[in-house]
Parts: C-alpha cells; sequence; structure tokens
C-alpha cells in the first residue's frame, strides 16, 4: 500500500464542538448527583475528544486512561485486543463513562466493557466520537454516539494513520492516491 493520500473533509471542527456540547448536557443529565465521574479515555485516539469533553462537563470528574490496541500500525483490526495500559485508579464502586474515538469492528469497546464491569463499578456508560456501524462484528454499540459514518477510513481530532494526522481539528476521511 502507498503512503501517497489525501484528506477529504468529513465532519467540521465546528460541528464536533456543537455536537460534543449537546452530549455533555446528556452525561450530566444521565450522571447528576454523582460525588464523582471517572471518564476513562481509550488511548491514543480518544485524547483529543476526552479533553473537549470534560471541560464541557459540569461535573465533579476525574480523568483516567486505557491503552487497548487492536490495530497498530495497520488500517485493518486485527481483532486481538491487548491493554498496553492500564488504569492507574480504582473504579470499584465509583461511576465510569469510557470515552472512545470510533467504535469500528466493536472489538476494542466490548474488551475494554468486559474487562471494566468485572471491577464493579456503581455504573458504566460509554461514549464514543463515531459509530461506523456497517463494519461491526461485535453486537456493542455505546450509549452515546457524536456521529454515525459510513465506511471510510477516517483521520482528525486524535485518529490517527500511522501515527500521523491525529493534529488535524476536523474529521477527515483518507483517499489513497496511486503512484506510478
Amino acid at each position: 500500500m502507498t503512503d501517497t493520500y489525501v484528506i477529504d473533509q468529513m465532519i467540521s471542527a465546528k460541528a464536533i464542538a456543537a455536537r460534543i456540547e449537546a452530549l455533555a448536557r446528556e452525561i450530566e443529565t444521565r450522571f447528576a448527583g454523582t460525588d464523582k465521574l471517572v471518564v476513562v479515555g481509550l488511548l491514543r485516539g480518544s485524547f483529543v475528544f476526552i479533553a473537549d469533553l470534560v471541560r464541557e462537563l459540569d461535573l465533579p470528574v476525574e480523568v483516567d486512561f486505557l491503552e487497548a490496541s487492536s490495530y497498530g500500525n495497520s488500517m485493518e483490526s486485527s481483532r486481538e485486543v491487548r491493554i498496553l495500559k492500564d488504569l492507574r485508579g480504582e473504579i470499584h464502586g465509583r461511576d465510569v463513562l469510557v470515552v472512545e474515538d470510533i467504535v469500528d469492528t466493536g472489538h476494542t469497546l466490548h474488551h475494554v466493557i468486559r474487562l471494566l464491569q468485572s471491577r464493579e463499578p456503581a455504573r458504566l456508560e460509554t461514549i464514543a466520537l463515531l459509530d461506523k456501524p456497517a463494519r461491526r462484528e461485535v453486537d456493542v454499540k455505546a450509549t452515546w454516539t457524536g456521529f454515525e459514518i459510513p465506511d471510510a477510513f477516517v483521520v482528525g481530532y486524535g485518529i490517527d494513520y500511522a501515527q500521523r494526522n491525529r493534529n488535524l481539528p476536523y474529521i477527515g476521511t483518507v483517499r489513497f492516491i496511486e503512484g506510478p
């Protein structure tokens, strides 16, 4: 596969910001009265999303991270989920919100939910910026979804291709160009 590609904007930075604001209001309603919401970001793709989301939440929050991988530098999921970095804090008896960048095949989110549920949180909800239901292989759905997208390879807003393009302020589709 060639590394020559262009990126076409799919979802603007303005649309992302507006959607995050709306999602934050829904999350506040669901977790009203919590003494502290543990917001668990799935690294690395969710780091931009989680930063913007927690700034919008009018709740007491604690942020922790879990790094799970099923892609490596590939465009296709290996379907084997590996935990590369576990949580630092305890979630037993606590309210937890898992923040995912994109639900594609569903293997990563399914694995993470099972892992975290085994630690007996009081409540466990999930949010994904992007949902790609056409690619789903596991029956899993986030509690909240920012945008449902078609089966296209996307980058930007924290999501990468081979560790590039995370810094784009929008979500874009990758279109490869065949070279000579």
